[in-house]
């Protein structure tokens, strides 16, 4: 696997907007920033309510398998997709949760912000919560660029709710400017890899 290669999972319930971010970040690094980008998502039956996730991978070259091997990022906004989906971490990857509804963390080298209650209390919808997100996961990913992402936030929405939008996406950013990556553990090791 080329280092260049990086890879995010959004995870979360149907209806909080996981695929969207993902589509409007895979369309970030391909248009703006010029990369080779996949974009896959799946989500159960129940749809609306139940688990869902959405991936992408982007590099510099083309890409030879388009689903995750090992997470960059993973962005979980409840507790539920978080356990489902946390199971190839990158061992010095990061997780950015949603600590409105996840509480349990399965390693240290997390970031926990409250996107939905940020969504609730500044704009009345929790519906731009995704958005809120995006904004962090702009900030901390380094594969794409935050012009380019509020640029395709701006495309995608309804032209009435670009404002809101927009406000919500610099709340995201805003709220992950508070963290220092730095002092977060160097990596994360796991019993079986110790063994090797």
């Amino acid at each position: 696997m080329k280092d260049d290669r990086y890879e995010i999972r959004f995870g979360g319930s149907g209806g909080q907007g996981i695929i969207l971010a993902a589509v409007i970040l895979a369309e970030a690094a391909a248009v703006y920033d010029g990369k080779k980008v996949c974009q896959t998502q799946s989500y159960g039956p129940e749809a609306r309510g139940g688990k869902s996730k959405a991936e992408v991978v982007i590099s510099d070259y083309e890409i030879d398998y388009p689903k995750v091997i090992q997470m960059d990022l993973f962005l979980a906004m409840n507790q539920v997709a978080l356990d489902a989906y946390f199971f190839d971490f990158k061992p010095n990857g990061l997780l950015l949760v949603d600590s409105t509804f996840v509480e349990q963390m399965p390693t240290s080298r997390v970031i926990a912000i409250p996107f939905t209650r940020i969504a609730r209390e500044k704009f009345d919808r929790e519906l731009v919560a995704n958005v809120v997100a995006l904004g962090a996961v702009g900030h901390f990913c380094p594969a794409v660029s935050i012009e380019g992402l509020e640029k395709i936030v701006l495309k995608k929405v309804p032209a009435k709710t670009r404002d809101m939008n927009s406000q919500a996406f610099l709340a995201g950013i805003e709220a992950a400017q508070s963290f220092d990556l730095s002092r977060l553990p160097r990596s994360v090791i796991s019993d079986e890899e110790r063994e090797v």
